[in-house]
């Protein structure tokens, strides 16, 4: 079922609920507890709600197709404009407002005036037997009735509206990426909807009773009735009045549990990282709240954005500060991370995983800060020593980033530093691991770097060219390198992998 049909079938539900077991019910008990007439008059009585309630009936529908026609031109054309959607986000904003509209208005003098010029007809016709002091109590039963549907109508529509406005928001988002937000702005103000709630819902069973006694009084022989008669009676109406007092008491506490509750799993959210806004589904001074709230969000968003842009340049220039030691691998770590991350896409990594694997291949090389210059310089050969202070710097650059503060943050960087001189085949350094158990970014990070190295000039040697520097990859897969990262980086620049192993689809470069 489509959201359109969902609506209103849940609105039927209401309508059912709220018109049918207030009206029919609470109206029927008054009269089968209270009014001692014949069969007969009871029929008459009957016929006149049933047609009253039939003329209610066409009115009130009538009304309520005109209320949600902007809601329907929306969610049934193929493509809505923005203006259409946003007049009716808006409208359904406003639909609980005119829900009440619709039940003092047509509702109540839909049923009670036919009602009352029907009934005056039979008694003046003596059909009924009935003083005319009973149809004003009648009239102002009506009138107690009808706000107590409305209040409930008003409501279960606040819930059944709250499907409809994220619709409207996701296909203006998805259609036009704009936002609707009512951005604080009040249609049913909390104040008087609590007043009127809290007075209905203590006054209801009250004038309910004294209307039911009134007329139960006049209609016993003497005025005096009996104390088992009355408790039987008495019962069955403060149980009606209770029933009701209860529904609404409990429809007023869930229109404030709800956004309460939504704010505080978005304040744990934003506790725990993830920075995301509320959804403005409220026409009260809850709507100024979320409306806050999302104020405060996006700040923070631009603030972290302002920190990852800030981390970044640090990153990078550490990059560069250390790239610049020797004119010969001058912006080497920028390359391995733009490699890192090619062959990161490849192998299916986004997000944040992502820009963790591109940071660790900028400060991959940062523990040759502490290489001596004259031993990584050196042209020549190096001796055991030498290259054993070369073979450090893995570990280096692991405790160097771990001194930086908070030690959490630079927690997922350590390992693609540690290992990314490591070999598929054990024989790496500084752990001798071995295949899968080398850290994912160690894997990565080893490929890249080893082209970057190999086509990049050094002082006792000249770079290769790229299809050597391929070649040589293509034949290290499985044994200095992962070969599904070998592979993925050999298919990027269109380089066939040797049979027997997994195809990637590459591209010439």
């Amino acid at each position: 079922m489509n959201i359109y049909g969902a609506f209103l079938k849940k609105q039927i539900g209401n309508y059912l609920f709220g018109s049918v077991v207030a009206v029919m019910a609470v109206g029927s008990l008054i009269l089968l507890s209270s009014l001692e007439i014949s069969a007969v008059e009871y029929g008459r009585l009957i016929i006149v709600l049933v047609l009253s309630f039939v003329i209610m009936a066409v009115a009130e529908v009538s009304v309520f197709l005109k209320q949600i026609r902007p809601v329907r031109t929306a969610l049934m054309g193929s493509k809505p404009t923005l203006a259409v959607l946003e007049e009716a986000y808006l409208h359904t904003h406003q639909l609980p407002r005119h829900a009440v509209l619709r039940i003092l208005g047509p509702h109540l003098l839909g049923l009670s005036v036919p009602a009352t010029l029907m009934t005056l007809w039979m008694i003046h016709s003596g059909l009924l037997g009935i003083p005319y002091f009973y149809l004003l109590l009648a009239i102002i039963g009506a009138v107690l009735i009808a706000s107590m549907h409305a209040l409930i109508e008003f409501y279960l529509t606040c819930s059944a509206i709250i499907p409809l406005i994220k619709e409207f928001r996701n296909r203006a988002l998805e259609m036009y990426n704009v936002d609707f937000s009512l951005e604080g702005h009040v249609f049913v103000p909390i104040r008087p909807k609590f007043l009127i709630s809290c007075m209905l819902i203590g006054t209801f069973p009250l004038f309910l009773f004294i209307m039911a006694t009134q007329i139960r009084m006049n209609n016993t022989e003497s005025g005096l009735i009996g104390l088992q008669s009355y408790w039987a009676w008495a019962g069955m109406v403060l149980l009606i009045g209770t029933f009701f007092s209860s529904v609404a008491a409990l429809l007023l506490t869930n229109s404030v549990q709800h956004p309460i509750n939504e704010l505080y799993k978005a304040m744990n959210h934003v506790k725990d990282g993830r920075l995301l806004q509320v959804q403005d589904e409220y026409s009260d001074e809850f709507s100024k709240l979320v409306a806050g709230f999302n104020m405060m969000v996006r700040g923070l968003q631009e603030r972290e954005q302002q920190n990852r842009q800030l981390l970044d340049s640090y990153f990078t220039t550490l990059a560069v500060a250390l790239d610049a030691r020797d004119s010969y691998t001058a912006g080497h770590s920028l390359r391995v991370a733009e490699y890192s991350v090619i062959i990161g896409q490849l192998a299916g990594l986004s997000g944040q995983s992502l820009d963790d694997l591109r940071k660790s291949a900028l400060l991959h090389d940062i523990g040759k800060i502490g290489v001596p210059d004259n031993v990584l310089f050196k042209e020549g050969s190096l001796t055991d020593g030498e290259f054993d202070q070369i073979k450090s710097h893995p570990v280096l650059g692991e405790n160097i980033l771990r001194q930086i503060e908070p030690v959490e943050k630079m927690a997922p960087y350590l390992t693609g530093v540690r290992s990314h001189h490591e070999r598929y085949d054990g024989k790496g350094y500084p752990d001798g691991l071995a295949g899968a158990d080398i850290p994912l970014h160690g894997r990565i990070i080893a490929v890249a770097d080893a082209y970057d190295a190999m086509t990049s000039d050094r002082p006792y040697r000249k770079g290769m060219d790229h299809e050597r520097a391929l070649m040589i990859l293509e034949q290290g897969r499985g044994s200095q390198w992962d070969p599904e990262f070998a592979g993925l980086f050999l298919a990027y620049f269109g380089k066939t992998v040797k049979s027997g192993e997994k195809q990637y689809p590459g591209r010439t470069g």
